[in-house]
């Protein structure tokens, strides 16, 4: 398997149109980020790679152009340079400490996570999952089913199985992301996640979850939402992200039109999550 790396260079740099670049390549198939001094540098399989759709990239913002590279590397290449170079630990809310294999355990913090991104989304450095996690180190988890819908790396089901959820369901429609969370799974030592290869027609019962994650881009939110909310137990919550604060309104609207209720959000540099009941 190959990944494109696209790198974007704004004249001049601005952080606002840094941003809404970023959003608008999560949903034409980028999953990976990288800031730079100058700009962004994205990632995507080359089968979501559609360069028709980069050429339609906007800033967005008056007087910030922009110029993009592109290189094809190979899967090994991506993942090397991604350990040595980009990913650090991070630690959330002082309880969460989320590395990779190749850096030492710190017992002081409650809750540790080891991930071997392997090209998925989802290491804790993009702001939609810092949020994710710190709703589930907020909220009771213990004894409950959760789903992680799009769960790439498979980080939050992880994270939920380690608060104590009974039973965990990941589903991706990404074989990659598929393997890369059975991985991850072993890595931290739980057994209670199921992990299937899909979209959201695998979600066939009704009432099956007390919690639902997911954090995708806006338009498969909203295109699945039916979905979710027909797996989701009369009284479970529902914990969405994965869009920019400006589609938050549209995201919260459909949830609400199957019986959503929006009891919190959560805002980090103008990214967005919503926690909704039913």
């Amino acid at each position: 398997m190959q990944y494109k790396k696209v790198s974007i260079r704004l004249t001049p740099y601005n952080e606002t149109a840094a941003a809404l670049l970023t959003a608008q390549m999560g949903e034409i198939g980028f999953d990976s980020f990288e800031d730079t001094a100058e700009g962004i540098i994205g990632y995507a399989m080359e089968s979501n790679y559609n360069e028709a759709l980069l050429s339609e990239l906007n800033p967005m913002v008056d007087g910030v152009s922009i110029q993009y590279s592109i290189e094809t590397i190979a899967d090994e290449d991506w993942n090397k340079e991604w350990e040595q170079n980009q990913f650090k630990p991070i630690v959330i809310a002082n309880k969460c400490r989320i590395r990779s294999p190749y850096h030492d355990a710190d017992k002081s913090i409650e809750y540790e996570i080891v991930i071997d991104p392997q090209m998925s989304f989802g290491t804790g450095y993009h702001e939609t999952t810092t949020m994710m996690i710190e709703y589930l180190l907020e909220k009771n988890i213990s004894n409950t089913t959760v789903l992680d819908m799009g769960c790439g790396t498979g980080i939050l089901g992880i994270m939920a199985a380690k608060r104590g959820a009974q039973k965990v369901d990941c589903i991706d429609i990404d074989e990659w992301c598929y393997k890369n969370t059975q991985n991850n799974a072993k890595l931290n030592q739980v057994s209670n996640i199921n992990i299937e290869l899909g979209d959201a027609s695998l979600l066939t019962t009704a009432n099956k979850y007390d919690i639902i994650m997911a954090n995708i881009n806006r338009n498969i939110l909203v295109a699945d939402m039916q979905h979710y909310a027909n797996a989701l137990k009369k009284g479970g919550t529902m914990m969405l992200s994965g869009f920019y604060t400006a589609d938050a309104n549209i995201v919260e609207a459909e949830a609400k039109r199957f019986g959503l209720q929006l009891v919190e959000t959560k805002v980090l540099n103008d990214w967005n999550a919503l926690y909704l009941s039913k």
